[in-house]
């Protein structure tokens, strides 16, 4: 846990030198442009780190199998941290575009309890009485901000491969790392899709739809890919990284599953995020789909017509909540979840990788599928 928290720090500290360079670069072309990066960074402050953090376990996981002791702080291999802190630091960064870029499609204007990036560009453009139409101005804005901090990860990303020993392992990384950017895009893309063209599909597709949304979407962004990326760093074997990828797409499809929940029924205390937001943005989740399969007549024509909108009063989320309730979809999805934790724990529990990293791994396995709603 301690190694953990300090991982985070590091890279906490690594997004801040690296925005505040940044800065100084944008304000010496123009004064105006420090409003930018400042929301760059407000968007960059805090979170759970979890792509961070698998992708160090990953390195770990590997490179302390291969000293036959754990990498820190003393061992040969502790020499490659500052490049895998880097490599953290990016795809933390990466994650911050897409979700700058996600909040601007859902049309979400709030992000862990504060104004989305698009939604603070707007106030920007009110409260200095800018011309123009403001939430167009936001939007643009948050387009950039979102493609500003895609190459910014990609910078990141290879000053730290340039530092590794092994020049190949920073290869592998890479093609890792690159791997999962078109993953994560195409998911993005079939999701929209699924928003807009799911009446056009059979019924009977609708849960195998939803589900291969949440794998290219999140589930090897979040979990899978990141693993591969640090045991590729580290130099890991196909065997290695085959179980981590065992290991981590499950996990992966478990974490979005219990994320899908806490979209219909988190606190927003919690989440960050109103009640009910998923059901608002009309989001097609296997959580969705396991409903309006046990949906029948007039509840499920009212279940069909009320997901999507936007303007859902609170009575109407509570309807919606309740019918996604009673129709016993909650259940299935946390037996889904539970099935999906325990084959990712079956998966690394005689692979070989170092006995302190599988603890680890075993650890967030539980905290990012936790109930908490």
């Amino acid at each position: 846990m301690a190694e953990s928290t300090r991982l985070v720090d590091l890279v906490q500290l690594g997004v801040d030198d690296f925005l505040a360079d940044r800065s100084a670069e944008f304000a010496a072309i123009a004064p105006e442009l420090v409003q930018f990066t400042d929301v760059a960074s407000s968007f960059l402050s805090g979170g759970k780190r979890f792509r961070a953090l698998f992708c160090y376990w990953g390195w770990q996981s590997v490179t302390a199998v291969a000293e036959g002791i754990d990498p820190l702080p003393d061992s040969s291999v502790a020499a490659d941290l500052p490049a895998i802190v880097l490599a953290c630091s990016a795809l933390e960064v990466f994650h911050a575009a897409a979700l700058v870029h996600d909040d601007i499609m859902d049309r979400s204007d709030t992000r862990r309890g504060a104004m989305s990036a698009h939604k603070r560009f707007e106030a920007i453009h009110v409260d200095q009485g800018f011309s123009g139409d403001e939430a167009r101005y936001g939007q643009s804005s948050a387009l950039l901000l979102g493609d500003l901090l895609l190459g910014w990860s990609d910078e990141l990303f290879d000053s730290g491969t340039a530092l590794l020993a092994s020049p190949a392992a920073g290869r592998a990384g890479r093609a890792e790392f690159a791997r999962m950017r078109t993953e994560v895009t195409a998911g993005q893309y079939l999701d929209i899709l699924e928003e807009n063209s799911w009446t056009r599909h059979p019924e009977t597709d609708a849960l195998g739809r939803a589900h291969r949304v949440i794998v290219y979407k999140s589930a090897k962004y979040s979990v899978e890919a990141p693993l591969a990326i640090g045991a590729a760093l580290g130099g890991g074997s196909a065997e290695q990284l085959a179980a981590l990828r065992a290991f981590g797409l499950p996990l992966g499809v478990a974490y979005q599953l219990r994320d899908d929940i806490l979209g219909v029924f988190g606190d927003p205390a919690v989440t960050g995020k109103p009640a009910g937001d998923d059901l608002r943005e009309g989001k097609r989740t296997v959580l969705v789909a396991l409903a309006r399969q046990r949906l029948t007549g007039g509840t499920r024509r009212l279940f069909d017509e009320l997901v999507g909108d936007p303007d859902l009063d609170q009575q109407q989320v509570e309807m919606l909540r309740t019918a996604v309730r009673d129709s016993g979809a909650v259940d299935e999805t946390e037996r889904m979840i539970d099935r999906n934790v325990a084959t990712a724990v079956a998966a690394i529990r005689d692979a070989p990788l170092a006995p302190s990293a599988r603890q680890q791994l075993l650890e967030l396995a539980d905290t990012v599928t936790r109930r908490v709603y």
